[in-house]
């Protein structure tokens, strides 16, 4: 008997129910992505001047959160719990200033539980910070210190980022605050499996970019910083065995984050829309048992019923080659460009279907199976 050749599914819509009517959305956020150019020839590039630019809207963050942990005695050689005791934990963080009027972007898991947030500028102001939204399917977070006049880093275009380009990583690992280090980008659209507490329904979305610059505990939260001092990516994982640096870390990128900031801003949550399919990759195998022209695409394993892909006619044994105008042959950079979009939006979708390409235009839909805008 043969082995099916889709040893992993991997799932976009993870609710069955039947999709309900569309409604029309509100307004979106206005943040903005900034034009990014890509140099004609190869360059040396002195990061002097990029870091002097960037390194002010990089932020120290210090969280405070109890917990209850249990109090024991010792009687006649016998030891007794006697009730419960609260303890004070501290972490530490990096962020990065995106508006002059103090929204942050940091991790989620750097603020996450925390009771009390404190942000230190880098002119060691220190001011509250209050948790505005976070997003553990992305693992990201937006924080609010009340201050006007803040210097603010630019959203450049992680799309227009290449393989082998120079980056700054700034943060503050070990609390050594204000820490430059320099690199280049190894890998793009990497799925480390690494977010593993989204909400309930929801699929972490997982499209890192990698990078050899140095990043230690305390990056988290951090800006990767391209050339043109703009924020291409929020640090937020190392390649590690010990939790120090070994080579390599990985960044959230800014198209994503951009997205999911505006979104937690107005919403105080992610509006984040669904094809309402499972795919694999087609590799080798896959493409062997399918009978697919080339290794390309994600094939489609299951279609759910009357979700988004259904209504527009994709079904079960197509394979996606585009979604957007931008090529798919990894989950990973399937995830990341729907990450752009929200419930109502709509898309095209290229896809092979009896071995002819198709195009299809999709409209997508919340978790719930509508448009409508869902609330904190």
């Amino acid at each position: 008997m043969r082995k099916p050749f889709f040893l992993i599914t991997m799932t976009l819509c993870l609710l069955t129910q039947a999709c309900g009517q569309t409604t029309t959305q509100e307004d979106k956020p206005q943040l903005t992505i900034q034009p990014t150019t890509q140099p004609s020839r190869l360059t040396v590039t002195d990061f002097t001047d990029v870091a002097a630019a960037t390194i002010d809207a990089v932020v120290h963050i210090k969280t405070e959160m109890t917990q209850l942990t249990p109090l024991y005695q010792s009687f006649f050689g016998f030891i007794i719990q006697q009730g419960m005791q609260r303890q004070v934990y501290n972490a530490f963080g990096s962020g990065v200033i995106i508006t002059t009027n103090g929204y942050i972007l940091t991790n989620n898991h750097v603020v996450q539980d925390a009771e009390r947030i404190t942000v230190t500028l880098n002119d060691r102001r220190e001011l509250p910070a209050k948790l505005v939204g976070n997003d553990p399917a992305t693992d990201l977070a937006v924080i609010k210190v009340e201050a006007d006049g803040l210097t603010y880093m630019p959203f450049g275009n992680s799309d227009m980022v290449r393989v082998g380009e120079p980056v700054l990583a700034i943060g503050n690992p070990f609390n050594l605050t204000s820490t430059v280090t320099s690199g280049i980008i190894s890998a793009k659209a990497r799925n480390m499996h690494i977010i593993d507490n989204p909400r309930s329904n929801e699929t972490p979305l997982e499209s890192f970019l990698q990078t050899d610059a140095a990043v230690n505990s305390g990056n988290s939260g951090g800006a990767l910083v391209n050339s043109q001092a703009q924020l291409i990516g929020i640090v937020t994982a190392i390649a590690s065995g010990n939790g120090n640096y070994i080579g390599y870390s990985f960044a959230i990128p800014s198209n994503l984050a951009v997205k999911v900031a505006g979104d937690l801003q107005h919403y105080g949550y992610v509006q984040r829309g669904y094809l309402g399919i499972q795919v694999t990759e087609v590799d080798a195998a896959v493409a062997k048992q399918t009978g697919a022209r080339e290794i390309k695409g994600l094939y489609v394993a299951k279609v759910i019923p009357d979700c988004a892909s259904a209504r527009a006619g994709i079904k079960e044994g197509d394979i996606i080659l585009r979604v957007a105008g931008k090529e798919v042959n990894t989950f990973a950079e399937m995830m990341e460009e729907l990450g752009l979009f929200s419930p109502g939006d709509e898309v095209e979708v290229d896809y092979v279907h009896n071995s002819h390409t198709q195009t299809a235009k999709v409209t997508l839909l919340n978790s719930q199976g509508n448009t409508q805008i869902i609330r904190k």
